[in-house]
């Protein structure tokens, strides 16, 4: 039996393409079970943090974990690698900030004060 030697990046590489090949296609994601269930505004993004959480560490958070990361930057790490694998699509600003008013139970004058601070906050970063 011939062994091959892999390097820790191509290694790493090569568990990452097994994880998204065979992911997508065992389990629908999350947003896709939120989808299904006909959920919105709370109840959406509580189950949407819920079933983020218990689908575990990420591939762009076995890496980060790899390179021995943390704090700063770790949170900077994941937040570029996720948005480079389109891992966690961002919703819309007005949309997750109207999802967050209603969870909040905000109404009148204080809900559009809050959607307007959050959605110039959400451009800002």
């Amino acid at each position: 039996m011939t062994r091959i030697a892999l390097s820790r990046p191509a290694l790493a590489g090569l568990l990452a393409a097994a994880l998204f090949s065979g992911g997508a296609q065992a389990a629908p994601s999350c947003a896709d079970q939120a989808s299904e269930k006909k959920l919105a505004g709370a109840a959406k993004t509580s189950f949407l943090k819920k079933c983020e959480r218990e689908a575990g560490p990420s591939a762009c958070a076995a890496q980060a974990a790899e390179k021995k990361l943390a704090g700063a930057a770790k949170t900077s790490f994941l937040k570029k690698c996720e948005a480079e694998a389109g891992a966690a699509p961002a919703p819309a600003p007005e949309a997750a900030c109207q999802a967050q008013a209603e969870g909040k139970k905000l109404a009148g004058a204080a809900r559009s004060s809050f959607v307007k601070k959050c959605v110039a906050d959400a451009a800002a970063k």
